[in-house]
């Protein structure tokens, strides 16, 4: 389920910190628009959204951080544009992330790959640990470089493609989501299946006198005799291996529950 998950989106600058300018467009506006469009996809997936900011006022890093550990976010998304000392001698989409691993780079991953897919040539996922708004949010946090604001040919994507845009960023965050809220995948020995209900049952028996955690699952109209279930491929093999010896035919099963 993704919509106990709260996202806190952070469109960077604003107020009197315009962010990176270009020819008289400022990075706060953009930073903005894209953090509002993004929220409304999310909140009609059901997403619990907040923002630091919802119009032109100003927060300090610090300040940002905050707002995202106070509301108890599950993950933080601060929107930018990048650029360059020297305009037009770069394009394309990136993502920061405080350290690669864990949430906070399959979030980064999912979002750049559907920028890339947008349009945007690919400028990969960067640690930097030094950024505060990645460094004091306690949890997983990534920043968005929505492509170059000093790049013509990124501006004309912003522009005319900003729905998709938004649906890509958007995209990445609720994959993420569930992802992350999907079942854990258990590794289970069947030693047979039957269509007789009362032999799976005395086939159960004798594992569990022999010590096995012994179940039975119904599917496909067979009652599977199974034993032990592991989230740890190792520990599966090792029980398979003992069945084995005792002269079972084993098969390994991977499903995302114990039913």
């Amino acid at each position: 389920m993704i919509s106990n998950r709260k996202i806190v989106l952070d469109a960077g600058h604003g107020g009197a910190e315009p962010g990176a300018v270009y020819n008289g467009r400022q990075e706060k506006d953009d930073n903005l628009k894209l953090a509002l469009e993004v929220g409304r996809l999310l909140a009609n997936e059901g997403v619990n959204v907040m923002f630091t900011r919802i119009d032109d006022t100003y927060q300090t890093p610090y300040e940002k951080a905050e707002i995202a550990n106070r509301a108890g976010a599950d993950y933080f998304v601060s929107f930018h544009r990048n650029a360059m000392p020297q305009p037009q001698t770069a394009s394309g989409a990136q993502v920061l992330v405080y350290e690669k691993g864990g949430a906070a780079e399959q979030m980064a991953e999912n979002i750049l790959n559907n920028l890339v897919q947008a349009g945007y040539a690919c400028q990969g996922i960067i640690e930097r640990p030094g950024l505060v708004v990645l460094r004091d949010t306690q949890e997983p946090a990534v920043l968005i470089e929505t492509g170059f604001i000093d790049n013509d040919a990124d501006n004309q994507l912003f522009d005319g493609n900003f729905e998709e845009i938004a649906r890509a960023i958007a995209g990445g965050i609720v994959r993420t989501l569930r992802q992350q809220s999907a079942e854990p995948v258990y590794y289970q020995v069947q030693t047979g299946a039957y269509t007789d209900k009362d032999i799976a049952v005395q086939a159960a028996g004798r594992l569990t006198s022999l010590g096995f955690p012994a179940f039975i699952v119904y599917s496909d109209g067979y009652y599977k005799v199974r034993a032990g279930a592991f989230l740890d491929l190792d520990n599966a093999a090792g029980m398979e291996k003992r069945l084995r010896q005792l002269g079972y035919n084993t098969y390994m099963v991977r499903e995302a529950a114990v039913r």
